[in-house]
C-alpha cells in the first residue's frame, strides 16, 4: 500500500521542503550556478574549467556538475573544440523577457536616434542594478572616432555620467547606503574617490539637471547624461552621450546637458513614468 501523501499539493510541499538550503533561505548550488553565469557573462571569449572554477572559488569537479546541468537547459554552450564555456541562448531567451516586461529599450531607440543626429554623439541608454549600470542599447556616433560599449557591459555608478544622473536623483542618505555598501573603485585617475567629492558632484548634477563624467570612466572620454524615472518617480535608469573630449568640450556640455534632459524627460513619458517635481534652489549669495 502506497504510504505517500495523497494530496498532490502535498506532496509538492514535501518535496520542496526537503531541498537543502543554507541558514539564510538560499539553496547553495542554485547561488553557486548563477555565480558560473555571471562569471560567463563578463568575458565574450570564454572560460575554460580551470579557469572559471578558480574565478568562482569551486572545485573543478563541482564547477563542471553545475556547467554541464546549465547546458541541459541550455543556459551554457559548450565549444568542444576549444573546450570553452560560453553563455548559452536561454540566457538571451530569459534576459529579452525582462526587457519586453520594461520596454524601456525598444521605446527608446527613437529617440536616442534623434538626440544622437542632434548632438552627432554615440548614445548610451543603461540601467540601475545593484551599485552598476548596465548598458541595455546604444545608438553609435557617425564619427570615425566614437566611443563604443556593449549591451550587457557593467560600470560602477560612480564612474559614469549615467550612474551619476541615477544617484543624483536618489536622496543623501540612499547615497551614503549606497558608499557604504559599493565603495568608490577607481577605474581612471580621475575617478571620484571621496566621498565628499561624489556628494559635491551630485549636488551640481541636481542643480543642473544632468551629470557629467569628466573621464572617470575612460581616459579621453566625457559624457554627459539625465536619469529615466518610472512610474513610481523613481530613478530606474539614464540615458547619456559619450563622446571624446576633443568634442565634447566643456564649453558644449551646458548645450549637450539640455539635449540630453530633453530626451530623458521624453523617455520618461514614453516608459509611463513620472519625472518628480523639482523645487526651486535657493538662489546663491
Amino acid at each position: 500500500m502506497d504510504s505517500g501523501p495523497k494530496n498532490p499539493a502535498a506532496a509538492r510541499r514535501a518535496t520542496v521542503e526537503k531541498i537543502p538550503r543554507d541558514a539564510d533561505g538560499t539553496v547553495q548550488s542554485l547561488v553557486r550556478a548563477l555565480r558560473l553565469l555571471e562569471l560567463l557573462a563578463e568575458d565574450d571569449d570564454g572560460y575554460r574549467l580551470v579557469d572559471i572554477a578558480e574565478r568562482a572559488g569551486l572545485s573543478t569537479s563541482t564547477t563542471h556538475r553545475l556547467l554541464t546541468t546549465l547546458e541541459q537547459k541550455r543556459f551554457v554552450q559548450f565549444d568542444r573544440e576549444a573546450n570553452l564555456w560560453h553563455v548559452g541562448v536561454q540566457c538571451f531567451a530569459v534576459g529579452a523577457a525582462f526587457a519586453r516586461r520594461r520596454r524601456i529599450a525598444t521605446l527608446a531607440l527613437p529617440i536616442m536616434r534623434k538626440l544622437r543626429d542632434t548632438v552627432g554623439e554615440t548614445v548610451n541608454l543603461g540601467l540601475a542594478d545593484q551599485g552598476d549600470v548596465v548598458f541595455l542599447t546604444q545608438v553609435e556616433s557617425r564619427e570615425m572616432m566614437r566611443a563604443m560599449g556593449r549591451p550587457g557591459g557593467r560600470l560602477p555608478l560612480a564612474c559614469t555620467a549615467m550612474g551619476q544622473a541615477i544617484l543624483a536623483a536618489m536622496s543623501d542618505q540612499d547615497v551614503s547606503a549606497y558608499l557604504q555598501q559599493y565603495g568608490l573603485p577607481r577605474l581612471t585617475p580621475n575617478s571620484i574617490a571621496r566621498p565628499t567629492k561624489l556628494h559635491q558632484t551630485l549636488a551640481e548634477a541636481r542643480r543642473a539637471g544632468y551629470a557629467v563624467d569628466h573621464e572617470e570612466n575612460a581616459a579621453g572620454l566625457r559624457c554627459v547624461a539625465g536619469v529615466i524615472h518610472d512610474e513610481h518617480r523613481r530613478p530606474i535608469a539614464a540615458v547619456s552621450i559619450a563622446g571624446p573630449t576633443v568634442r565634447v568640450t566643456l564649453r558644449r556640455v551646458p548645450e549637450v546637458g539640455r539635449e540630453v534632459m530633453a530626451a530623458a524627460r521624453e523617455i520618461t513619458l514614453a516608459i509611463g513614468g513620472r519625472a518628480p517635481v523639482r523645487t526651486a534652489q535657493p538662489p546663491d549669495r
